[in-house]
């Protein structure tokens, strides 16, 4: 059986891949070697930018089958019937190191969910906590700057996360949650998943219901501490989930929601809409939906995990957003995102591209083709490029009123303007109930990993942190008190 010739990209049969034309056994090359051109100008482009977050990642594809529909919740077209199946494509990652950096550090895990719906795709884009450290984007770039490494030494710099951490009260409770013996997963198949934000359902009858997603693992929680994290594989977590897939043993997630109603949005007691907090469970009970396997890897990591695309306002009929002001950023950052690192036309990529006909008057581009599950063109053929025109016929896309999301509510008489913080606003109280939850060791580990940190900090952002401390619970402050003044009298 002959072997396939090797060619250019263009096509063009390739003579020789070894050695370039040169003048003489020992002289220069000469300028007609243009393929060794092409390869050269290539590999100078084989990379694009890096997440700035989350950007050590791995990815692998799946379904995700219901168990109990919400058709009395949402008109959304995958979640309606027992048995139904959606593809999927999930993405893991850490949050903070670049590409080199360990699987294995202490930093939350996006966890990333793209449902091939026959409605479009839609994205459930969250970490593995439940929280999130801040709940107004306009002090996310901040806050990812403290978390990176020191802008001129290029070294990790505890300091400065905790003078972010001692300037944001808000962010207690995730960090409470960082540091516990949470804060290191010993692999992507043993954490649980969260949207973290509050969405909405509405159905057809035009109710609208918020909800939270809960995807908990069926392999069991399994985490490192920091010891054991130092001396892992960095790329473990990775290899941990490509080898359990090849195996067949198909890592599984029980998928839940918690619900709320709107009249319950308007009397609870907290924020149903902040990000740094979570819902009672003893108020909203988690209500299973289905189940979300992973059963086959990526062919190629770059053209499908490094290229995923997932963005929260990748929405489809029946799930819509919410006032949290983080979601609401997100909604614009994380489509710019992918514009800049991939290009206008990111979502015609395999990984990324609908399964179902895609039809519109957006143009051109970088890398405008052809989308690639059905043949269709994406650019709405050789039409109009404009909507409405007086050539519509039954082949050209129009709007569907029938699926039109319902009015969102306004949860107060609102007045545009920068608005601070509640001034007695509780940062405190679940952070402290999350503390007295755990038993002796762990909380004996979670204070101990913030001293190690927080003794890096002035006494200035000590003396805060201490404070937060206090308020949450008087033993976490106390502890982390004691361990500051061991390390002081041990320097």
């Amino acid at each position: 059986m002959s072997k396939p010739t090797l060619t250019t990209s263009t096509g063009s049969p390739v003579a020789n891949d070894d050695h370039s034309i040169s003048v003489g056994e020992r002289g220069p090359l000469t300028f007609d070697n243009h393929y060794t051109f092409e390869k050269l100008a290539h590999f100078n482009r084989e990379r694009i930018p890096e997440r700035v977050v989350h950007a050590r990642g791995t990815g692998a594809y799946g379904k995700f089958t219901v168990s109990q529909p919400l058709s009395s919740y949402t008109i959304a077209s995958f979640l309606q019937h027992s048995g139904q199946e959606t593809d999927v494509f999930v993405r893991f990652s850490t949050v903070g190191g670049g590409q080199d950096s360990s699987d294995y550090a202490r930093d939350p895990r996006g966890f990333a969910v793209k449902f091939y719906t026959e409605q479009g795709n839609y994205d459930m884009v969250g970490n593995n906590t439940p929280v999130f450290f801040l709940r107004d984007p306009i002090k996310f770039p901040d806050f990812v700057h403290s978390q990176k490494k020191n802008p001129r030494s290029n070294l990790p710099d505890p300091a400065a996360v905790y003078e972010f951490w001692a300037n944001h009260p808000q962010s207690l409770h995730q960090m409470t949650i960082l540091m516990s013996d949470r804060g290191i997963p010993a692999s992507y198949r043993h954490m649980h998943g969260f949207s973290s934000h509050t969405f909405s359902f509405w159905n057809a009858s035009g109710e609208r219901y918020w909800f939270k997603w809960h995807f908990k693992t069926n392999q069991g929680i399994q985490n490192l501490n920091s010891e054991q994290a130092a001396t892992a594989q960095p790329f473990g977590a990775q290899q941990d989930l490509v080898d359990a897939i090849d195996r067949g043993e198909y890592p599984s997630w029980t998928v839940k929601v918690q619900i709320m109603s709107e009249e319950d949005a308007r009397t609870c007691a907290i924020n149903p809409f902040d990000l740094t907090k979570v819902w009672p469970h003893a108020d909203f009970p988690l209500i299973e939906v289905g189940q979300l396997e992973l059963n086959r890897n990526v062919d190629n990591y770059f053209a499908e995990t490094e290229q995923a695309c997932f963005a929260p306002s990748n929405l489809v009929p029946g799930i819509g957003a919410s006032p949290d002001k983080m979601l609401q950023g997100r909604l614009l950052a994380y489509q710019d995102a992918h514009r800049y690192r991939v290009g206008a036309n990111a979502n015609q990529l395999p990984v990324n591209a609908a399964r179902c006909p895609v039809q519109h008057y957006q143009r051109d581009g970088a890398m405008a083709g052809m989308c690639p599950f059905r043949g269709d063109s994406v650019t709405s053929g050789p039409g109009a490029n404009f909507y409405p025109n007086d050539r519509i016929n039954d082949a050209a896309p129009v709007p569907d009123p029938a699926i039109a999301e319902p009015p969102m509510p306004v949860f107060e008489n609102a007045w545009i303007g920068h608005h601070d913080e509640v001034a007695d606003e509780d940062h405190y109280s679940q952070a402290g109930d999350l503390f007295r939850l755990m038993d002796e060791t762990q909380k004996t580990q979670l204070t101990t990993t913030i001293s190690e940190g927080l003794a890096y900090a002035s006494a200035s952002a000590q003396q805060r942190m201490l404070e937060q401390f206090n308020r949450a619970d008087p033993d976490y402050a106390a502890r982390i008190q004691q361990l500051l003044e061991q390390f002081r009298k041990s320097a």
